[in-house]
């Protein structure tokens, strides 16, 4: 049973209804193969001025929202780019947003090529917060392959790093008639805030192709980023790169040891947080003794990092889990289907991951996005996306 300060806490989500549908297919992955589904991938933020931003697509164009009641009410949207062109917009690769250090409002999304799961890394800037310049190709390689699913990371100093799965290492060694697992790490890096950005750089080779990247900014300030990892022969855990100050890699380690072997990608991507207290703590989805789960850990690093506190999210059917810390708590977000609706679950802990408790924030019979947890300074919000129901804000205790 739910305290009356969870149920509250329920009760008090706020909603607006906005349908905009839209297909897309998956990687044509051996044993992955995937139904096409509604693209209702959105993303969304507090601003500093505590308004509520939402990007997401319309048609050709990436649209950012704003709500300056909690949801309540909104605003006319904004076109971030003013000329039209494909927009990816499914939960794993979906339009992102930021501010840079300066304040300037950034927002990156993957433009679909001509080739199948071919794209570019697009990202564009409003100084103002409201206009935004026109859109940049973030890297300088304009072969039509992989670019897509990208990690969109801002730093104190005014630095703007984008991660994202890379093929042009997969094409060539096709091209060479040499055997090469998976895809490749690329990244780029911006010091004038998202205004111009430096030619890429691989981070690492072998990551899954087609799995969200996450990032956060380790207890020192340093940029990490974590990915679903293709390790030698084929088993499909997670890797966490650390990178030094000028953007270039300081180590790549193994973080999650499940050993899930797997000829395909499950389109699954991790969560990473770093809490006030520099714990790293994140959220994965694995097979672990032949059931596919999602699992929370401790990232201790070290010579080796080291998962401490493993736990099992949600039952059987628990899917794409997302993570944030304020306030001395930690909050985790995910899905669960139990046969007949989809229902938005969430736990929170007060104690660094040791203990959560769980709450029951809401369900639909209809298509939905995946969950996502925000941070509005010491408050935690569920942000959640259906295709009946709209935006959805849930305050968490």
């Amino acid at each position: 049973m739910l305290t009356t300060k969870l149920l509250a806490a329920v009760s008090g989500a706020l909603m607006l209804a906005l349908v905009a549908p839209g297909a897309s297919a998956a990687d044509a992955m051996p044993g992955m193969a995937k139904a096409a589904k509604q693209e209702l991938g959105a993303s969304a933020a507090f601003a500093p001025d505590g308004s509520l931003l939402v990007a997401t697509k319309q048609g050709e164009h990436v649209m950012l929202y704003r709500s300056n009641d909690d949801g309540k009410t909104w605003s006319a949207p904004t076109a971030v780019n003013a000329q039209p062109e494909q927009i990816s917009a499914d939960g794993e690769n979906r339009p992102k947003i930021a501010f840079a250090a300066d304040g300037g409002l950034l927002v990156a999304w993957t433009r679909p090529l001509g080739k199948p799961y071919s794209g570019a890394i697009r990202l564009a800037r409003a100084d103002d917060g409201q206009r935004f310049s026109a859109p940049l190709t973030v890297h300088k390689d304009p072969a039509e392959i992989t670019h897509r699913f990208e990690s969109l990371l801002t730093t104190p100093d005014n630095k703007v790093i984008l991660a994202w799965i890379d093929k042009r290492d997969l094409e060539a060694a096709k091209s060479g008639k040499k055997p090469y697992r998976g895809a490749a790490i690329y990244a780029a890096l911006s010091t004038d805030g998202g205004r111009s950005f430096q030619p890429e750089y691989k981070l690492a080779d072998h990551s899954c192709e087609c799995c969200r990247v996450t990032s956060a900014l380790d207890r020192d300030g340093a940029p990490l980023f974590m990915w679903r990892h293709v390790f030698e022969p084929n088993e499909r855990d997670h890797a966490l790169a650390r990178l030094k100050p000028d953007g270039q890699v300081e180590s790549v380690q193994r973080a999650t040891f499940d050993r899930w072997k797997v000829d395909g990608c499950p389109h699954h991507g991790p969560s990473l947080v770093v809490d006030e207290q520099g714990m790293r703590h994140a959220v994965w989805f694995n097979q672990k003794d032949g059931a596919g789960r999602v699992f929370y850990g401790q990232l201790v690093p070290g010579a080796e990092v080291r998962v401490e506190g493993q736990r099992q999210v949600g039952g059987a059917r628990a899917a794409h889990a997302d993570m944030a810390a304020a306030g001395g708590k930690l909050a985790i977000a995910w899905k669960e289907f139990d046969g007949e609706r989809t229902q938005l679950r969430a736990q929170v802990s007060s104690d660094s991951g040791k203990s959560f408790t769980e709450i029951a924030l809401a369900a639909t019979d209809a298509a939905s996005d995946q969950a996502r947890v925000i941070r509005r300074h010491d408050k935690l919000f569920v942000f959640w996306r259906t295709e009946k129901e709209g935006f959805r804000l849930f305050p968490l205790p």
